[in-house]
C-alpha cells in the first residue's frame, strides 16, 4: 500500500502536467515546422520541460523526430517507448468538452491524448519518480523515448533507431494489460482512380480510425437510398452527412464506417464509379471476407479492413485502406489480392505504410516477470497475455512489449470522441509500473 499512497500523493501534480501536454493539439501537420508541425514540436518541448522538472536528463533530436528523458548510470539500458502525437478530433460536435483541454469529470480525465498516449507515458514517468523520491537506486539507465509520428508513418522511430542506442529491454504503455505478446501485421494502401466522379465525396481523418462521418453533395436519390438501407445521416439540403461510429481500426468490426455506408448508398442510387464499385464489392465487411475470405488464426484473431479516408474531388477519386492481418497470414497474400483486384477495377494501388507482425515467446523470463508483477498488484490470476490488432512501438525495437495501461475490464477510448482515462484505473496501472521498475531496474 505504500507505493499506492505515494501515487495518490503525486496524482494532483500528474494531472497538472498532463493538462500541459493535452493543451497542445499535436496532430500531424507536414506543412508546418520541424518536421510534423508546430503543435507536435511544442508537445515534445513541453514533455522535455516536464521531465527536467522531475529530475531527468533530456535530449531532443535536432531535427525534431524524437526526444528522450533519462536517469541512472551503467551499461544496460531499459526503455519505455511512447508517443506525443494524437489522431484528429473528428466531429467536434460529438465532444462534450474542448478536446485539447484536460477536464476531470466523474472520476475520469477527458481530452485527446489522455489514453493514447500522453497520459500513459507521463504516468510511467511518475511511477519511477515516486521510487526515486523514496531513495531507491537504479542498477542501470532508464530512458523514456518519445516519438512524434506514431499515428502516421513512424518516421520518428526510424530516425531514433538509426541515430541512438537501443534498449536491452523495455515496454510501451500504449495497449492493455496484462501484456501483448503478438501484434497483427499492418498494411495501408491508397487506391486512386484518375477520373472525375461527377460528384464530391469526402470523409475520414486518419487511416487507422473508423470514420465517423462522410459528406456528399445533396442528391434526392442518394437520400432515398440511405433511408432504404437504414443508414444514419443528416441533410441541410446542400450536403448529406452520413454518420458512423468511430473506432480504432484494429477493432474495425465494432465501429460503423460512414465512408462505406455512403458508398453503398451511392451505388444503390446509381451514382457509380469503378472505385465505388470496388468499395461495395469488397469493403462492406470489416473483416475483409469479400476480398480475402474468412482470414483468422488462433493467435491473433480475425483480419480487419478499414476504409479510413475518401476524397473525390479535382477530377480524381481516392481512398485509403488500413488492414490488420493475423500473424500467421503472409503479407504477400494481402498484397497479391489487393493489387490483383485493384487492377481489375482500373485502380492505381500503392502501399502507404507497412509494419511487420510480432509474435514473442510467452515463456521468456522477461514476460514471466511482467506477468508476475501484474498479477500481484491487480489480483487478476486468470488473464493471460493477449494478441492485438493495434500497432505499438513494440514493433520498433527488439525485446519491447506492449504493457498496459488499460485494465482488462476498462473501456477502450483511444481515437474516439471524449477520449478519457478512469483515474482509479490509471493509479492501478502506475502501481504496476512502479512494481515493475522495482523488479527489473532497482538494486
Amino acid at each position: 500500500m505504500s507505493i499506492r499512497n505515494d501515487i495518490d500523493s503525486i496524482f494532483d501534480e500528474y494531472k497538472v502536467n498532463l493538462g500541459r501536454l493535452i493543451k497542445h493539439p499535436s496532430v500531424l501537420d507536414e506543412t508546418g515546422q520541424k518536421p510534423f508541425g508546430k503543435p507536435i514540436q511544442d508537445a515534445l518541448e513541453e514533455m522535455m520541460a516536464i521531465a527536467k522538472e522531475l529530475g531527468f536528463e533530456t535530449f531532443i533530436d535536432p531535427e525534431g523526430y524524437y526526444g528522450y528523458a533519462q536517469v541512472g548510470e551503467g551499461d544496460d539500458l531499459f526503455g519505455i517507448l511512447g508517443h506525443l502525437d494524437v489522431v484528429p478530433v473528428g466531429d467536434l460536435s460529438k465532444w462534450n468538452t474542448d478536446p485539447f483541454e484536460l477536464n476531470e469529470i466523474d472520476g475520469t480525465l477527458v481530452g485527446r491524448g489522455t489514453s493514447d498516449d500522453k497520459g500513459p507515458m507521463l504516468a510511467a514517468m511518475y511511477s519511477l519518480k515516486v521510487l526515486l523520491d523514496k531513495g531507491k537506486k537504479l542498477n542501470q539507465r532508464v530512458r523514456f523515448i518519445f516519438g512524434t509520428d506514431e499515428e502516421s508513418l513512424w518516421r520518428c522511430m526510424k530516425a531514433y533507431t538509426e541515430k541512438e542506442e537501443l534498449p536491452n529491454y523495455g515496454f510501451t504503455p500504449d495497449s492493455g494489460f496484462p501484456l501483448t505478446y503478438a501484434e497483427k501485421g499492418l498494411i495501408e494502401y491508397t487506391l486512386e482512380l484518375h477520373e472525375d466522379a461527377g460528384f464530391t465525396f469526402k470523409g475520414g481523418d486518419a487511416l487507422n480510425a473508423v470514420p465517423s462521418s462522410a459528406v456528399l453533395e445533396y442528391d434526392q436519390t442518394v437520400e432515398d437510398a440511405l433511408k432504404s438501407l437504414g443508414y444514419q445521416y443528416s441533410s441541410d439540403g446542400k450536403d448529406i452527412t452520413v454518420a458512423g461510429v468511430a473506432m480504432h481500426a484494429k477493432d474495425a468490426d465494432k465501429g460503423v464506417n460512414a465512408i462505406v455506408n455512403a458508398a453503398h448508398a451511392l451505388h444503390v442510387a446509381g451514382k457509380r464509379t469503378k472505385l465505388i464499385d470496388f468499395i461495395v464489392d469488397y469493403c462492406l465487411d470489416a473483416n475483409g471476407k469479400d476480398l480475402y475470405g474468412a482470414v483468422s488464426d488462433e493467435v491473433s484473431g480475425k483480419l480487419m479492413l478499414n476504409v479510413g479516408i475518401v476524397d473525390f474531388s479535382d477530377k480524381n477519386q481516392k481512398i485509403g485502406i488500413d488492414i490488420r492481418f493475423p500473424v500467421t497470414f503472409p503479407k504477400e497474400s494481402v498484397d497479391e489480392k489487393m493489387y490483383e483486384t485493384g487492377k481489375e477495377f482500373g485502380l492505381d494501388v500503392k502501399e502507404f505504410d507497412y509494419l511487420r507482425s510480432i509474435y514473442l515467446d510467452k515463456d521468456s523470463d522477461y514476460i514471466k516477470t511482467l506477468m508476475k508483477v501484474y498479477r500481484e498488484v491487480t489480483g487478476d490470476l486468470e488473464s493471460e497475455p493477449i494478441s492485438s490488432g493495434g500497432a505499438t512501438y513494440a514493433r520498433a525495437m527488439e525485446n519491447i512489449v506492449a504493457f498496459g495501461p488499460k485494465l482488462v475490464s476498462a473501456p477502450s477510448t483511444e481515437h474516439q470522441p471524449n477520449e478519457y482515462i478512469v483515474i482509479d484505473n490509471m493509479k492501478v496501472a502506475m502501481e504496476v509500473y512502479a512494481e515493475t521498475f522495482l523488479a527489473l531496474v532497482i538494486s
